[in-house]
């Protein structure tokens, strides 16, 4: 380990998001891999008292594996910068803005990237009507991890009963038919394209239970489309202005040739836990887990 190299990394997890207990399996991998990097680790479980806890630690580096809103929305990014530490995956406004889907989606569209239709409507109008032609899906513009999705199907009697603690405010999308692919950026690079094969919607189970879905990495799709995927990435994640490592996932039609790839969403704080998807792309591409980590840690900064 160089001169250069920070001593103390400390991986921020948990955290009160609905997306807790996979970050929480996030940081656990992460810290490991970062000692077996040579780096001293210590593992902080986000909370309310997090600025005061890191004023004691004063680590060199903070590793981010939140996932959610205040770990993945620009929240702690914010506190961080406040605090002067060094940390990883993207700043305050690319966060906020990757989290919020309908102001994500005016920075693709601004940047020419091919997204769904979508509406902003109240949970009490979508449990009342269609508020588009099915099918279509609802979910919440500032969750990850397919938290809170419903999808209606042509074949629906009626609108979808949100649960109770659906907010106030959702984002309603014309549904994408065709498969999952997904490319991770590292810093200034287009890793891959990975075909994720799941029996039914890529839900919370599908993407975190070992055995909820298989990634097929690289891709066997056509080449054009598997280019476009990098391109998309790539642009994505200079349009958001994300730094370090983000996911962008897309749906692809393939009846429709590369008209029929649309971009989801695009992850500024991508899993990193065994069955995560960027950093198997990363193996893909010769980099070991604790390499991916230690990148990341370097590549750390204030003013993101």
């Amino acid at each position: 380990m160089s001169s250069r190299t920070p001593r103390t990394v400390a991986v921020l997890m948990g955290g009160p998001s609905a997306e807790r207990e996979v970050s929480l399996a996030s940081g656990k991998e992460c810290a490991a891999a970062l000692r077996e990097e040579g780096f001293n680790v210590i593992e902080l479980d986000a909370g309310p008292d997090l600025a005061a806890r890191l004023g004691e630690i004063a680590p060199d580096v903070v590793f981010n594996a939140l996932h959610g809103p205040y770990g993945e929305d620009g929240v702690v990014q914010g506190i961080l910068e406040w605090s002067g530490i060094p940390y990883t995956h993207s700043g305050v406004l690319a966060s906020a803005t990757a989290m919020h889907k309908i102001r994500s989606k005016e920075v693709f569209a601004g940047a020419g990237l091919p997204t769904c239709h979508s509406i902003v409507a109240s949970s009490d109008e979508v449990r009342a009507r269609h508020v588009m032609e099915p099918p279509y899906v609802v979910k919440p513009f500032n969750e990850g991890s397919s938290v809170g999705i419903y999808i209606v199907h042509e074949s629906a009697n009626g609108p979808p009963q949100l649960s109770d603690d659906m907010p106030d405010m959702v984002m309603v999308e014309t549904y994408a038919k065709g498969r999952e692919l997904t490319t991770a950026v590292l810093g200034d690079r287009a890793l891959s394209v990975t075909d994720i094969i799941v029996d039914g919607w890529y839900d919370y189970a599908a993407k975190y239970e070992v055995g909820g879905s298989t990634h097929v990495v690289p891709a066997d799709i056509p080449q054009d489309v598997f280019d476009a995927c990098l391109d998309y990435a790539k642009r994505a994640h200079d349009a958001l202005g994300c730094r370090g490592l983000s996911r962008t996932d897309f749906r692809w039609d393939e009846d429709r040739g590369v008209d029929g790839l649309i971009i989801l969403e695009v992850n500024t704080q991508p899993g990193m836990t065994a069955t995560s998807l960027a950093p198997e792309q990363a193996a893909a591409c010769g980099m070991s887990f604790p390499k991916l980590c230690r990148w990341l840690v370097e590549d750390a900064s204030c003013q993101r």
